[in-house]
């Protein structure tokens, strides 16, 4: 009998827990339930400001890409399908392939140039002894201080002006006739490139700098125990340790330098004082079909290439950094 009344007891124990269990899971559903709702409730005005500022701009653009609206068809506009984006692609005539290939064109070299010079000055500026370290680095990061469209104004009046710029000054000097150094599309291209250098260029070292300390002076004291000389210390240990430092760095800059817009505007195409080069990159391609041509569907369709292309690269380069995470 007592066998009897302890398995009846024990049987009660089990049901009890198990409804314990079920009314606490479900007390906890419905905690983490509100706890979701309240975040939501909470992240409800920034999700809101980020539709109206972001989300909608991008689908408003990829309806308008889908039409003929110009400034003939302000309000009669009609859909056109993919049209836009076929004359984009395809017709090499239109200038969208052209000013894609000059902005890769202009995102590499600018690239190569930022990272050879500034791992030279940042090498020049961890030289072991080297005086007024401190103001050699505050004097390079003046550029980078100093507001863009002030720099640029300044070089195109002060160093690039065909009469009174400095480099036409110093070619007078020497007897040499003026040069009208943003006329041509080659020597505008390298204008440019010098300009887009003195403004990037500051970040660039400042990171590489940055990377130099942080390397061990051990490993180069190895180094040179073992007979390596500076090529063979540069190869197997400096650039090895500050690459997972730089590549950050690179890729924001490719992001920056590839949609770069007012260097080549301000220097070039400004409304007014036109220099006579004809060198687009997509941005200002884009800029120009849409307010100098007026054509707002087209110049949508070449926005949203823009944009699906940094989508892109943005994916592959997720995908690379999940791939050495994983090595």
């Amino acid at each position: 009998m007592d066998t009897y009344f302890k398995e009846i007891n024990t049987d009660n124990n089990e049901n009890t827990s198990c409804m314990i269990n079920k009314k606490n899971s479900h007390i906890g559903k419905n905690k983490a339930g509100s706890e979701t709702l309240k975040a939501y409730l909470w992240s409800a005005p920034s999700l809101t400001l980020i539709c109206l500022i972001v989300i909608f701009p991008i689908l408003y653009t990829a309806y308008i890409s889908m039409t003929n609206m110009n400034v003939y068809h302000w309000t009669n506009f009609t859909f056109v399908g993919l049209k836009n984006y076929m004359d984009a692609l395809l017709v090499f005539d239109n200038g969208f392939i052209s000013a894609l290939i000059m902005t890769v064109v202009w995102t590499v070299v600018s690239m190569v140039f930022q990272l050879v010079i500034a791992f030279i000055l940042a090498s020049l500026l961890n030289v072991k002894g080297l005086r007024l370290r401190n103001v050699y680095k505050t004097l390079l990061i003046f550029p980078w201080a100093m507001p863009g469209y002030v720099s640029i104004l300044l070089w195109k009046t002060g160093i690039y002006n065909s009469q009174f710029g400095l480099l036409n000054q110093w070619l007078s000097k020497l007897g040499l006739e003026p040069v009208r150094w943003l006329s041509s599309n080659l020597s505008a291209f390298i204008c440019c490139t010098i300009v887009n250098l003195w403004l990037a260029l500051p970040f660039m070292m400042t990171i590489m700098d940055g990377a130099f300390q942080s390397i061990d002076k051990s490993f180069y004291e190895s180094a040179v125990l073992d007979g390596a000389g500076w090529i063979q210390k540069t190869v197997y240990i400096t650039i090895p340790m500050i690459k997972p430092i730089i590549g950050p760095s690179v890729i924001i800059t490719i992001f920056t330098t590839f949609k770069q817009f007012d260097v080549i505007y301000l220097l070039t195409q400004q409304v007014g004082a036109r220099s006579g080069s004809d060198i687009h990159t997509i941005m200002t391609y884009a800029y120009e079909k849409a307010f100098v041509t007026n054509n707002y569907g087209y110049s949508s369709a070449v926005s949203m290439l823009i944009f699906l292309m940094l989508v892109a690269f943005t994916m592959f380069t997720n995908k690379m950094g999940q791939k050495k995470e994983d090595l």
